[in-house]
């Protein structure tokens, strides 16, 4: 009975998801696009980045746009490939356990999560390297 139930809150549940991952995409990109016109408008203002002041708006609104997803999709990568390692040293740690005990689970979850600090430090830097490259703020441009 009770997996009957679980079973029909996960369909419920799923089925939310799709129906209103479409409403919450839209409101992220209309944000996005408001907070590239807002910098925009910063850049014309400040003058501080030669570079960017003599694009036209058009293309300084393709670059800050384009830089801005490929950033959200770098930010979800990241966060799989967090899972994925974090699933790894789950894994390897217990099977250390079994072989060493606690002082082997332990070794092998302090060096996962080593691992997985230094993964994500190098991914976000990869990420921000091709905006942070023309002087730009990427925390201005990211939606939550």
């Amino acid at each position: 009975m009770w997996l009957q139930i679980a079973l029909v809150l996960l369909l419920i549940g799923g089925g939310w998801t799709l129906l209103t991952r479409g409403k919450v995409t839209k409101e992220r990109e209309a944000l996005t696009l408001r907070r590239v016109d807002a910098y925009i408008e910063t850049i014309r203002r400040e003058r501080r980045n030669p570079e960017l002041v003599a694009m036209s708006d058009s293309e300084l609104r393709d670059l800050l746009h384009a830089g801005a997803r490929n950033f959200r999709v770098a930010s979800q990568k990241r966060g799989w490939f967090l899972l994925g390692v974090g699933g790894v040293t789950l894994f390897s740690a217990i099977a250390i356990a079994s072989q060493d005990g606690w002082r082997g689970f332990g070794i092998a979850m302090v060096v996962g999560a080593v691992v997985a600090y230094g993964l994500n430090e190098f991914l976000i830097r990869k990420a921000r390297a091709p905006l942070e490259r023309y002087g730009v703020d990427v925390e201005r441009l990211t939606v939550e």
